[in-house]
């Protein structure tokens, strides 16, 4: 189940492709534990979304469009965690698979080109979600300047 995995865990797709076009797949990942889903388009070039964390929902991450930086973080103290915690960056396109995200994390993301579009699955419903709910300035962890140094400007 996924829910037992406790890193982050990029699920690379399946793809079979005909005259017809492409069939993208994960037939091994199992969405029983998914509650709800959204999608969130940032039409500007490097905005970010970030830092927002859960003890215990999980989440899955796949891009739609366009080119995202996706950052995770494990919290070691929700309420005054380390500006020290390791972060993990995953660069992702609409040809990436899935990022899994594990309770006890925060992430974020950043989009690399204009008009991205990223869809999130949610382990929780929204009123529980709400209720596990944890921001952190976007600053907090950046790992955004590399990418984006304009966003500073």
């Amino acid at each position: 189940m996924i829910n037992k995995i406790v890193n982050p865990t990029l699920f690379e797709k399946g793809q079979s492709k005909d005259h017809r076009g492409f069939v993208e797949y994960y037939n091994s990942l199992d969405l029983s534990d998914y509650k709800r889903f959204y999608i969130v388009t940032n039409p500007l070039r490097g905005t970010v979304r970030a830092w927002h964390g859960h003890k215990i929902e999980a989440k899955l991450i796949k891009v739609l469009n366009g080119e995202f930086l996706l950052a995770v973080v494990k919290v070691d103290n929700w309420d005054n965690p380390s500006k020290e915690n390791k972060v993990e960056k995953f660069l992702m396109n609409e040809d990436s698979g899935i990022l899994y995200i594990p309770p006890g994390y925060a992430n974020g993301a950043i989009n690399l080109v204009a008009d991205s579009k990223v869809i999130y699955f949610s382990s929780l419903n929204l009123e529980d979600s709400a209720n596990d709910d944890y921001r952190f300035g976007s600053k907090f962890w950046d790992p955004w300047t590399d990418y984006s140094p304009e966003i500073y400007e």
